[in-house]
């Protein structure tokens, strides 16, 4: 099976409700040009105090669930302005996955379309999670993408629900340039049609204009 079809590593829970992308990725650190040097800025009004001490009690700064892969949040994780670099910055600092009963619609799709896998669960099994997770020796979690489960250390499996497209990306390793050279088949059959039914749609340009 492919590599990418399974999230497994430590678990963080994060139960914190709305937590918002100006939260995630606070604005000082969006001046950079490129997606690098990202991670300082996840989470840091959590994870630092006004000095830019580490918070000792966040869970994040917790020995046990530094390198955790997986983070479960509360409901509307992700909501507020549409800024991309909340994905980038979780993506940089380890995270693979988040759980969550909800997400803020526009990182919904920020996220998926960069691979970083959400998974929506029932409140009451956030909870559960939560729980489990909250004690280090069971922080563990599996997220199997085939088979579309969350599996806890004991065993416990957890069903989800996700899109065929997005599904495709995670197992097969795909973004969304190798979605659509994946189908470059068929986008181009279509084509064939298209142009054999409206031959006057198609325009042939002369060859220096190709190469323009």
């Amino acid at each position: 099976m492919s590599e990418h079809a399974f999230v497994s590593g430590i678990a963080a829970p994060l139960p914190l409700e709305n937590l918002d992308t100006d939260q995630i990725m606070p604005k000082q650190f969006l001046f950079g040009i490129d997606k690098s040097g990202l991670a300082r800025g996840v989470l840091y009004d959590l994870r630092y105090d006004a000095s830019g001490t580490p918070r000792r009690d966040f869970v994040l700064n917790r020995p046990e669930y530094r390198g955790a892969r997986i983070l479960v949040a509360g409901a509307n994780f992700g909501c507020g302005s549409s800024r991309e670099h909340a994905v980038w910055g979780l993506q940089q600092a380890g995270f693979e996955a988040v759980i969550a009963p909800s997400f803020g619609e526009i990182f919904y799709f920020n996220a998926l379309n960069n691979r970083l896998l959400l998974v929506m669960l029932d409140r009451d099994v956030i909870a559960q999670l939560s729980e489990r997770i909250g004690d280090p020796e069971q922080s563990s979690l599996t997220i199997d993408v085939r088979r579309q489960v969350v599996k806890t250390a004991d065993g416990s499996e957890f069903p989800f629900d996700l899109p065929a497209r997005q599904k495709r990306m995670f197992v097969e390793g795909l973004d969304m340039i190798g979605m659509t050279l994946a189908d470059a088949d068929a986008i181009g059959a279509f084509e064939g049609r298209h142009y054999a039914d409206h031959p006057w749609m198609k325009i042939d340009l002369p060859e220096q204009q190709k190469a323009g």
